[in-house]
Formats: C-alpha cells, structure tokens, sequence
C-alpha cells in the first residue's frame, strides 16, 4: 500500500501553481493600473495646471472607494464565489481604466471632475480582488505553502512596476498621457476574459488529480470553499451567523486589530510608490518622466525579490519551528525596521544613493507584506470574504491618508523631506503592531448567534 501511495505522489498534478501564477498575473495588471495616473501624473498635472494639494486628492479618490467598498466586496465573494466575482471585477476596473485617457480631450475643470469620478469608479471595481486572492490561497493552499503563495501573488505589485512603469514611461513619452491609460485598461480586459477560460475551484477543476486534490485537502486547504452551493444550503447559510455578526466578532478580535493597525502602515510604502514616488523623481531628483520610469525598476525588483524571499523565509520558518506565530512575525518585524531606510535618502545628493536606498527599503517592505498569508491563515471558513474585506478596509485606508498627506507636507515644505520621514514612521509603528498587539496568530473561531 505504501508502495502506491508513494507512487500517487509522484504523479501528483501542480494545478496550483498555475492558480498563483494567474493570482501573481491579475495582480501584476491591478498595481499597474493603480499606477497609470503616477506616471501620467507629471504631464497630466502639467496640462491641466494642478497644484500637489490637487494631485493629492486625485491620488486619493481611488483609496475612497476602494475602501468603503471592501466589506460589500468580501460579502459578494462569500454569496458568489471567487472565480465570477473576480472576473467582473477585472473587466469592470480595466473598462474604467480606459476610459481615463479621454478626460484629455475635456476642459480642465471638467477632466478633473471626470478623472476623480473615474478613480472612484476603479476603487469599487477592484475593492474584491485581494480578499479574493486571500480565498483562492486558502482554498488551494496547504497551510505550509501559503506563505509563499500569498508572498508570490502579492509580489505582483512589485513586478507591475519592473515590467510596466518602463513601458508606461516610453508611451507617455513617445505617444502622450492618454495612451498610458487606453493600453493598460485593454489588457486588463484580456486579463479578465483569460480569467473566466482558466480559474476554478479544487473540486471544479479540470486538470487536478486525487494525488493533488488529497495533498492540499489533508494540509488545511478549505477546499469546500468556493464549491457550488444548492439553494438549500444557501438559505441556511445565516444559521452561523450574519455578516454583521461575523464583522463585530472580527472587530473585537485584538490579533486581528493588531493585524489591521500593522497593515495600514505597510501600505503606506505601498501607496507612496504607486502615487508620489515617480513625482519625487521627477520633482525632487531632476529626472525626465522616461527616466523615473526606468529608475523605479530597481526598487520595484528588489520588492518583488524581498516579497517572494519573505515567503520562502516564512514556510522554512514554520516547518522549522511549527510556530505560526513566530514564522509570520520574523519577517515582517525584521522586513519594516529595514524599510525605515527610506528616510536615508534625505541625507544623501547622489542619484545612485537615492535609488540604492530606496531599493533596500522596498526590499524590506517585500519581506514584511505577509498580511495576507496571516488573513489566510486566521480568517473563519464561513466569513474569508468578509475577514479579507476588513482586512483590506483598513489596510487601504493608507491609500486615502497617504497621497493627501504627502500632498500637504509638499505645499508646506517645498521639499519630500517630511514625506520620507512619514512613510519611515509608519515602518516603525507597523513593526511595534505585530510585536506587541497582535500575540499569537491563530485562526479566527466565530460564535454562532443564539
């Protein structure tokens, strides 16, 4: 028997790796169309005469909605599953991707209005895409690979800049603004159609063996979790509690408080790269809109190195240890205190040095962005969506406060002094969330309602 066993091992299939590479692939698309407006940014701020203050707040509007639409987001992928739900969401926010490049052809006053609208419009579309991932994780994931599945995925966000800040750079260049937003929203709209032709569930799946399917199940996978739900089922579905229920329960929970507060600050990294890192190179370091393109690759690669490295550290961790606890917090402790490097570059002249620190910092922040392999690991089975919905709520609440801040301390200063220091600060308090507020990192067991 053990001979066959042995054998059916052998022969197990690797569909999940597929499923990451396409959760890597979507969210490689997402970040950068996040970014279009950074990089049109200059020019397009330029042309329709807008101060920082300005841009701040145009920066922001996708956070607004992004925001407030993660916990009905969450509930849609619950009600409907991942895989239709994720795919509306990519062909929806690439449709309003695109049409942000017309806001050209508009007065000024009106293409602001239109622009912030639009950003609006994109926050909704993509509000289900990373609580979604976080399911997909969970349910195709043994508990000793998800660290560096989630790693992986969101390693994208890093790789959307190496591959397509270049590439945004050298249209806005030779073809103007526009086109930044016309060619990156068609192929968010491929993306999404590919989506539909290849994503299912561990029990819908064409292509996963019983080798496989066994493999991920017995390792803590939540396979059942997309699987299609009768309507019976779904009627009975509230008996374990209702959305808002599971929302108070997670709320008063001090792990994941702790786990809300750590990636808040993280993403405040996050959000000064996706919004005023090119306008500091261009602004602050003397460069054309072309070079910033090419010059943002290097940190942008060394956090997709440090967000992929994270991971690996982290499984090796816990197989090591068998401490969840410990093998989620070394690296993203260790991962923040290194991103506090950002600050260094205010005390330093040479280009070089600049991005030299930067890419350290970012190489930090790719260490430390394990929030989601935590959600995955502490989120109940009957609420993923909406646990990743808060999850996400709160850690995008930096995507409204950064790019405003950082707009102010510019029309204070004159100078990104301030707003490095910002951005290190929050390094700082997301490190102290994880040591002292978060304690032991288990999964969350939700109470039934009497």
């Amino acid at each position: 028997m053990s001979a066959v066993v042995s054998a059916a091992d052998v022969r197990r299939s690797r569909v999940r790796l597929f499923i990451v590479t396409m959760l890597f692939l979507v969210t490689t698309v997402n970040y950068a169309d996040r970014a279009t407006l950074s990089i049109a940014g200059p020019a397009l701020s330029k042309e329709l005469h807008l101060d920082p203050v300005a841009m701040g707040w145009i920066f922001s509007a996708f956070g607004w909605s992004y925001v407030a639409a993660q916990v009905p987001g969450g509930w849609l992928l619950d009600r409907y599953g991942s895989r239709v739900v994720y795919a509306f969401s990519i062909i929806v926010w690439s449709l309003f991707t695109l049409m942000q490049g017309w806001v050209g052809f508009l007065s000024a006053g009106a293409a602001v209005a239109v622009l912030f609208v639009l950003r609006l419009l994109v926050g909704v579309a993509e509000a289900p895409s990373f609580p979604a991932n976080a399911r997909i994780v969970a349910a195709w994931f043994p508990g000793n690979e998800r660290g560096t599945a989630s790693a992986f995925f969101n390693s994208g966000q890093y790789f959307a800049t190496v591959i397509f800040a270049p590439l945004m750079g050298w249209i806005a260049h030779s073809y103007g603004w526009r086109f930044v937003f016309f060619v990156m929203g068609a192929l968010g709209v491929v993306m999404g159609l590919v989506w539909l032709k290849t994503i299912y569930g561990p029990k819908e799946h064409p292509s996963i063996n019983e080798a496989e399917f066994d493999y991920i199940k017995e390792g803590g996978a939540l396979v059942d979790l997309d699987a299609p739900k009768d309507d019976a089922l779904r009627a009975r579905a509230p008996e374990a509690g209702s959305g808002w229920d599971h929302i108070r329960q997670l709320l008063s929970n001090r792990m994941m408080l702790g786990v809300y507060l750590g990636q808040y600050c993280i993403n405040t990294l996050t959000y000064f790269f996706l919004t005023w890192f090119p306008v500091y190179l261009v602004k602050e370091r003397g460069l054309s809109i072309l070079q910033a393109g090419f010059v943002a690759t290097l940190p942008a690669l060394c956090g997709f190195i440090g967000g992929v490295l994270g991971g690996i550290i982290s499984d090796a961790i816990l197989r090591r240890t068998g401490s969840l606890t410990m093998a989620r917090k070394i690296p993203i402790v260790g991962g923040m205190l290194l991103s506090m490097s950002i600050i260094a570059c205010n005390y330093v002249d040479g280009q070089a040095m600049v991005v030299g620190f930067m890419a350290l910092a970012f190489f930090g922040k790719g260490i430390g962005a394990l929030g989601w392999a935590v959600v995955s690991d502490t989120s109940p089975k009957e609420a993923g969506g909406v646990s990743g919905g808060l999850f996400n709520t709160f850690g995008n609440l930096s995507s409204i406060t950064t790019p405003i801040v950082i707009g102010y301390i510019l029309a204070a200063t004159g100078s990104f002094n301030g707003a490095l220091v910002f951005v290190g600060a929050n390094a700082l308090v997301a490190a102290f969330a994880y040591l002292v507020v978060v304690g032991k990192i288990e999964r969350v067991v939700l109470k039934r309602s009497s």
